[in-house]
C-alpha cells in the first residue's frame, strides 16, 4: 500500500487543479414577440478565481454570441465580442445596454415565465474549460434591468 500511495498522489495532484468556481444568480431572458429572431440573456457572474467567458449556448437559438453595447459618437453600438473577463472575487453584471449573451435564430417564440437552458463555457486559469448549466426566466419584453447596472463589475 505505501507504493501505492506515493505513485498515486503525483498523479491526483495534476488532475485535480483548482478550476475556477463560477457562480451564475439573476439569470433572465427578454421575452419575445411572434417571429421576433433575437434577444438577449442577462445575468450576473462570479468567479472565485480569474477566468473568462467564452462561449455560450442554447437549444432555443440557431446561434448564442456573446455581446457588449457601448455608446460611440453619441450612437449605442452592440458587437460580438470573442469573451469577457470574469475577475477573480469580482461579480460581473450583464444586463440591458452593456455585456449580455445575445439569442439570435430564436426557434420559438419565448414568452413570459417560460425557463430557458444556457450552457456558459468559462476558461479558468489553465486553460480548462467547463460548461456550466443556467436556466433563465423569460421576464416581459418591457422588464427593467432589475438590480443591474447596465452591465459592468460590482
Amino acid at each position: 500500500m505505501k507504493r501505492i500511495i506515493p505513485a498515486v498522489l503525483p498523479f491526483l495532484f495534476f488532475v485535480a487543479p483548482a478550476f475556477a468556481q463560477v457562480t451564475v444568480t439573476e439569470a433572465w431572458i427578454r421575452a419575445t414577440v411572434p417571429h421576433q429572431k433575437d434577444t438577449g440573456a442577462f445575468m450576473t457572474i462570479t468567479s472565485k478565481e480569474n477566468a473568462r467567458l467564452v462561449a455560450a449556448s442554447s437549444p432555443v437559438a440557431g446561434t448564442v454570441e456573446i455581446h457588449e453595447m457601448r455608446m460611440e459618437n453619441n450612437v449605442m453600438k452592440m458587437r460580438a465580442i470573442p469573451g469577457l473577463d470574469l475577475p477573480a472575487g469580482k461579480s460581473v453584471e450583464l444586463g440591458p445596454g452593456g455585456y449580455h449573451v445575445m439569442l439570435l435564430d430564436i426557434k420559438r417564440q419565448l414568452k413570459e415565465g417560460d425557463r430557458v437552458p444556457l450552457t456558459l463555457v468559462v476558461q479558468g486559469g489553465r486553460k480548462k474549460r467547463d460548461s456550466i448549466a443556467v436556466e433563465a426566466v423569460v421576464r416581459p419584453i418591457n422588464a427593467p434591468a432589475g438590480g443591474m447596472h447596465g452591465g459592468g463589475m460590482r
